[in-house]
């Protein structure tokens, strides 16, 4: 029987990431530690049950299609001795290659080609679910900013700022990912939903409205910033 898993917040968390293809191996270990984890690169299934063997590592990004020990055997063979999440990403988009991998143990599927951003979102997402109630922090705070989750508020100081739902979840996005650039497209994608077929330029006038909110009481240290080309980003 598989050990239940823990997720280790005490200590950097280390992220095994296996993948033959050498770029993609390179960008998501760099997007890793930019985040604050400790990545370990394999890049076939056997280096990567290798590594599991000797490391406990709290979360695993399998591709499907690797050389020796394809990501499906090595789910299986890892969910003989532990829950730690996985998630599988793979170039095979049918719904029988998706079905398979989370009937095996799978926590989560991504399709190529992705946006590293979008990956380090499942993670994060992952990974809370994966952590015991008692050590989830409810709030979210940059400076003197603070996001209550249970509650849904918005206080600047100490002064309680009205918004609406999806600004309220803008806002937990940006500050669950701050200083990072996220163009309209992603934004759109992980607040509205992959679904989502509106305009993306509504998000220009959706981040208009909410820092005009934000700005209408005194703050310094923070800002949702505008990067020409690119996208926003909340800097802290």
């Amino acid at each position: 029987m598989a050990e239940a898993h823990k997720v280790s917040y005490n200590a950097i968390m280390k992220i095994l990431i296996a993948d033959d293809t050498e770029q993609i191996v390179k960008v998501l270990c760099a997007y890793a530690q930019k985040e604050g984890y400790e990545p370990t690169a394999a890049h076939d299934g056997q280096e990567a049950l290798d590594y599991f063997e000797k490391i406990k590592f709290d979360m695993v990004l399998l591709d499907v299609m690797m050389p020796k020990v394809d990501g499906f055997e090595v789910c299986k063979r890892i969910r003989k001795s532990s829950n730690v999440p996985i998630i599988m990403i793979t170039a095979r988009g049918e719904d029988f290659d998706k079905i398979m991998g989370l009937d095996i143990g799978a926590d989560d599927y991504i399709v190529k080609p992705f946006s590293p951003q979008e990956v380090m979102a499942r993670i994060r997402c992952i990974l809370r679910r994966a952590a015991p109630a008692a050590t989830v922090d409810k709030k979210l705070r940059a400076k003197n900013l603070e996001l209550d989750l249970d509650a849904g508020t918005v206080a600047v100081g100490k002064k309680n700022i009205a918004v609406t739902k999806k600004e309220f979840e803008t806002l937990a996005f940006f500050l669950q990912n701050q200083n990072q650039v996220f163009s309209r497209e992603q934004l759109l994608n992980n607040i509205w939903g992959m679904d989502y077929d509106g305009d993306a330029r509504a998000v220009d006038q959706h981040i208009k409205r909410l820092r005009a909110k934000l700005d209408a009481t005194e703050h310094d240290g923070w800002k949702i910033s505008t990067v020409f080309g690119a996208g926003y980003k909340f800097e802290s």
